[in-house]
């Protein structure tokens, strides 16, 4: 079965999530954490909980979500894993973070890449990846399908949606992307974003003022 931890990191106030089963193995999933006392809390639950880190994945390569890539290679050696049409926002990262003040210790290069409805396991659980591009290239969600969760990255917010007046972001497209991708999952699946509070499938379905 799986469990979920989020923490929010860094000014921007990002989700953090990490994914662990009972098996003891986990995925960190956009580590944003900024500072030392960030990155202590991140590897104190880590290690609280006995657990082993075995992927990290960027649902998508906007830098807020990528600050603590290199921690976490460093930490436990691992490279993210990401879609490749996130490749050139990752390696705009740099430039990104110089323009809106951050500091930034440059990520490794990408461990591999996912594709749409792909299926990556977790020990002997699974997690389904859905490409779902309009906030940013290389966007995508993880939907885990026996627990009713859909980390949803900065696509789909409590009532609200990513913005799309960034670079590759397209309004037209993510509203696609979350009918087509999203809209489609059970009412009582719930929707963990990329910031702000949780929500579910159904709340959206009958709140969002996008849809």
């Amino acid at each position: 079965m799986i469990h979920l931890k989020k923490f929010i990191f860094n000014p921007l106030q990002v989700n953090t999530y990490l994914v662990y089963n009972d098996e003891g193995y986990c995925i960190i999933v956009d580590p944003a954490n900024s500072n030392a006392q960030e990155d202590q809390q991140l590897a104190g639950f880590i290690k609280h909980k006995e657990l082993s880190p075995v992927m990290l994945i960027n649902t998508h390569c906007h830098v807020d979500h990528i600050l603590g890539n290199a921690f976490v290679f460093d930490s436990w050696g691992l490279k993210p894993v990401i879609h490749e049409e996130g490749k050139r926002i990752l390696e705009a990262a740099p430039d990104q973070a110089v323009m809106i003040g951050l500091s930034f210790t440059k990520s490794p290069a990408p461990e591999k890449y996912v594709q749409d409805d792909e299926i990556i396991k977790l020990g002997d659980d699974q997690i389904e990846v859905r490409y779902t591009p309009g906030h940013a290239d290389g966007s995508i969600c993880l939907v885990m399908h026996q627990e009713k969760i859909l980390i949803s990255g900065d696509v789909l917010f409590a009532e609200g949606v990513g913005r799309t007046d960034l670079p590759t972001g397209s309004m037209e497209l993510l509203q696609s992307s979350i009918q087509e991708k999203l809209m489609p999952l059970d009412d009582h699946f719930t929707v963990y974003p990329g910031h702000g509070p949780s929500t579910t499938i159904g709340n959206e379905k009958a709140h969002n003022p996008f849809f």
